[in-house]
């Protein structure tokens, strides 16, 4: 599909199970390819339509050009979906964010009106998310810093990234750093590791730059619609206490606290999740 300023951008659609069948958009998160929803996708495929979409320059998304103002902004990660909603001709649907998806999700419940009938927040924060990083205090105010400078020697960066990913070990140092539970399957790690190898860092340095930026604090009281939020107690990229002032203030809101789970808890915990997210669209009615 091509976006609003000339972007090529690549989404994904599964069949409808059913004619009239509610359409679930999965909004991604920076680092994870759309293999990250398989257990979602395989549980409820049978009821859902689903769509997600790579961000610019991620994955099969092709860069935008370095003219655009502000190219990668959230914003603009925002009308990328709704060209494609456009596409698809969906006009109403449920807006699931996992990590960097849910200030995408939050944005676009924003921009998007009447568009969400109910969200789903994964693993995410709805403040600037680089500050919001635990568990040493005071980190937060590092990582942007650093981010900067990884963007400046993305391809220092690059070679680093590479060749961490192609070591033998690097599941077991994932898993010691508590960015992964310690049961989950390699081959399913694998999986999700693998494509990170292609992927052009410069883009995902700017892309976390950008949304480094992003705040959607003041979203979070004009949310009208059934919200679940969704998280894990070893989450240390966004600590379960964000969920849960979250939830203090949206008016709507439910909340699961996953225990064991990391920022990867949807893959970690896929039936788990996958049965909490049904049954919170069968409350309400979607």
């Amino acid at each position: 599909m091509t976006s609003f300023d000339g972007t090529e951008i690549a989404y994904r659609v599964t069949r409808p199970p059913f004619e009239g069948a509610n359409t679930v958009i999965l909004v991604n998160g920076l680092g994870g390819p759309y293999l990250a929803w398989r257990g979602q996708i395989e549980y409820l495929s049978d009821q859902y339509r689903f769509i997600t979409w790579d961000y610019r320059g991620m994955y099969e998304s092709q860069r935008p050009s370095p003219d655009v103002p502000g190219a990668y902004a959230v914003a603009n990660h925002v009308r990328d979906l709704e060209m494609v909603l456009a596409a698809e001709g969906i006009r109403h649907g449920s807006l699931v964010g996992w990590s960097m998806g849910v200030q995408v999700a939050l944005e676009a419940f924003r921009r998007l009106p009447g568009f969400a009938r109910n969200l789903v927040l994964l693993n995410g924060t709805s403040r600037r998310p680089l500050e919001a990083l635990g568990p040493l205090p005071g980190l937060g105010r590092l990582v942007p810093s650093l981010v900067d400078l990884a963007t400046r020697a993305h391809a220092v960066a690059s070679q680093v990234t590479r060749r961490a990913i192609r070591q033998p070990d690097v599941v077991t140092w994932l898993r010691r750093m508590g960015m992964l539970e310690t049961s989950l399957d390699g081959e399913v790690i694998a999986e999700l590791v693998q494509p990170l190898e292609q992927l052009d860092l410069e883009v995902f340095f700017r892309n976390l730059r950008a949304l480094g930026a992003h705040d959607a604090e003041d979203v979070l009281e004009q949310i009208d619609v059934p919200t679940l939020l969704i998280t894990g107690d070893r989450d240390t990229f966004a600590p379960r206490a964000l969920a849960q002032a979250m939830a203090r203030r949206i008016a709507m809101a439910e909340i699961l606290v996953v225990r064991g789970g990391t920022h990867y808890t949807a893959v970690e915990f896929p039936e788990l999740v996958s049965l909490r997210i049904e049954r919170f669209f069968a409350d309400h009615g979607f």
